[in-house]
Parts: C-alpha cells; sequence; structure tokens
C-alpha cells in the first residue's frame, strides 16, 4: 500500500479521454491508497471535459474534487490550483493522456515518502529504453534542445523538465507554489528553479512513457512562448537577487 496523496489531474477540452483516465486512476487509488484523493482542474474547457468528469467521479470510493478555472488561464495555473487545494501530505499531477502508465506513481511517491525528497519528477531522458512510443522526431528534438537551453539559461542540472509527472512534498513546497507565476507551459522549469534557490532536494527519476495523440501543446508558438518564459524568469530572478 502506497501512503495517502492527493492525485491532480489538469484537463483543457479532453472530452475524448477524461472518463477513462479518472476511472483508472480511481481504481488505481482504492486499491493501492484508499486513504488517498482525486482532484480533477477543468482549465475553462469548451466542449464536455466537465460534464463527463462529473459522471466520472460520481459514487467514487475515494476522496474527489472537480475544480473549475474560467476563463482558461493554462496548464500551470490548474496545476497550481489542485496542488494547493490538495489535503494530502503528498501532491501528484501527472497529465490526463496517462502517458506515464499509473503503475509508475510508486517512484515518485514512495522517496517523498521515506523523507528522502521533497520534490521527485518523471523523465524521459535518463532511459530512453522505458519509451515505448516515441513523439515524432520533430518535436522530440525540440524537447532536448528546450532542455539544453534551459539547462544554460536556469543552471538547473535536470534533462526532462516537461515530463508531466511530478510529485511534491507539499508542506514545503506550498510557498513555492504559492510563489509561482507562469501559467503557460514553463510552469515545470518554474517550480523546479524556485525549488532549487530554496535547497530544497529535488531527483529526477526514470519513468516509463509512451506518446498519446491529442497533446495541447501548438509546436512553433507554444515553444517560442516557453523559451520567452524561462529567458524572463532568469532575468527576474536575477534582479530579485
Amino acid at each position: 500500500m502506497l501512503p495517502p496523496f492527493s492525485v491532480v489531474i489538469p484537463c483543457f477540452n479532453e472530452a475524448a479521454r477524461i472518463g477513462a483516465t479518472i476511472r483508472a486512476t480511481l481504481d488505481y487509488l482504492h486499491e493501492n491508497s484508499p486513504q488517498s484523493e482525486l482532484i480533477v482542474v477543468n482549465d475553462g474547457s469548451t466542449d464536455a471535459t466537465a460534464t463527463i468528469a462529473r459522471g466520472a467521479l460520481d459514487k467514487a470510493k475515494v476522496a474527489t474534487r472537480l475544480l473549475e478555472n474560467f476563463p482558461n488561464r493554462g496548464k500551470g495555473a490548474a496545476v497550481r490550483a489542485g496542488l494547493l487545494a490538495a489535503q494530502k501530505p503528498i501532491g501528484l499531477f501527472f497529465d490526463a493522456d496517462l502517458s506515464t502508465p499509473l503503475e509508475e506513481i510508486p517512484k515518485v511517491i514512495e522517496p517523498i515518502a521515506r523523507g528522502e525528497l521533497d520534490i521527485a519528477f518523471g523523465s524521459r531522458a535518463i532511459d530512453s529504453s522505458l519509451i515505448g512510443q516515441h513523439q515524432p522526431w520533430r518535436r522530440e528534438y525540440a524537447g532536448r534542445v528546450f532542455n539544453l537551453l534551459v539547462r544554460v539559461a536556469t543552471g538547473l542540472p535536470f534533462w526532462d523538465t516537461q515530463c508531466g509527472f511530478k510529485a511534491f512534498r507539499l508542506d514545503v513546497c506550498r510557498p513555492i507554489l504559492e510563489a509561482a507565476c507562469i501559467d503557460g507551459f514553463a510552469f515545470d522549469v518554474e517550480l523546479l528553479y524556485l525549488a532549487q534557490r530554496a535547497g530544497l532536494r529535488i531527483r529526477e527519476i526514470p519513468v516509463r512513457w509512451n506518446h498519446a495523440e491529442g497533446s495541447k501543446v501548438r509546436f512553433f508558438h507554444d515553444s517560442l512562448r516557453m523559451l520567452r518564459e524561462v529567458i524572463a524568469l532568469k532575468k527576474t530572478n536575477t534582479l530579485s537577487s
């Protein structure tokens, strides 16, 4: 059995898969950590995501909540809202596409529960043999370039800041979640950057991963926005040092 933890699933226009994802997550929690909770954050979806999520959460055997962000604010805002609402000692967020299988959860929960880490997050870069279905080569190559630029710009020693599978010891991470302000896809970098500056214990952990179609990241537009956010993050924190 795993210790109690809060699962946060941010979603935007995920009507096609949010129901199956919620049901699979609830089954996993009921079997492996029945004292845990599931928080779904609907980030201003314009499809039937909210309706389907409510139906899937109905009569759950673990604690659940559906939070609503209106209008759409971005994945970073959705994740922070969910983690700040969490009532368990450890918070884990992952994407609605379940690219990282639920069976990988112990890899990031257990080191925090043992008191070894404050943040544990999944990585596709440390052991590429764990990747089943790869992303299209342009997207995969762009991700590698982005993470290299993140390392240069921020000094972070990690190779995959963007994998959507991260766990937090919430008592020490709450101030970081409250201070963070990036609402877009670079929010992961900001959280890790602020955590490193605060001296928290962070580890990048290889996990199994499979590409799922339907990514909300627009290849060129969002990549450029993420780079601008990372550069602004570095400048802001340099000036405030």
